[in-house]
């Protein structure tokens, strides 16, 4: 990176780029709520994953979706290192 040129890590986004991860489809049989959970936990910080998770209910989409094994969104995130903040979040809003 150029000297002149600031680093810039965390910035707050705005809600519509959040939203795009409303819009995602998977390509194999995962159901589209779960897909969309897994792809915003992957690209999102936590404070930004917790204003998806607004939208992502006020767009009728399900947070208890599974897999073909029966794993929700919580049971396949929880080995990872840093979960635990999603996992609050996700378990707020199922409350």
């Amino acid at each position: 990176m150029r000297k002149d040129k600031k680093q810039v890590i965390g910035e707050e986004i705005a809600d519509e780029p959040i939203k795009l991860f409303l819009a995602v489809e998977p390509a194999d049989a995962t159901p589209p709520s779960l897909h969309k959970l897994i792809k915003a936990y992957r690209g999102l910080r936590v404070d930004d994953f917790e204003r998806f998770v607004g939208f992502f209910l006020a767009a009728g989409f399900d947070l208890n979706a599974t897999d073909a094994d029966g794993h929700d969104f919580v049971a396949l995130i929880a080995d990872q290192r840093m979960a635990e903040p999603y996992i609050d979040v996700i378990k707020a809003a199922r409350a």
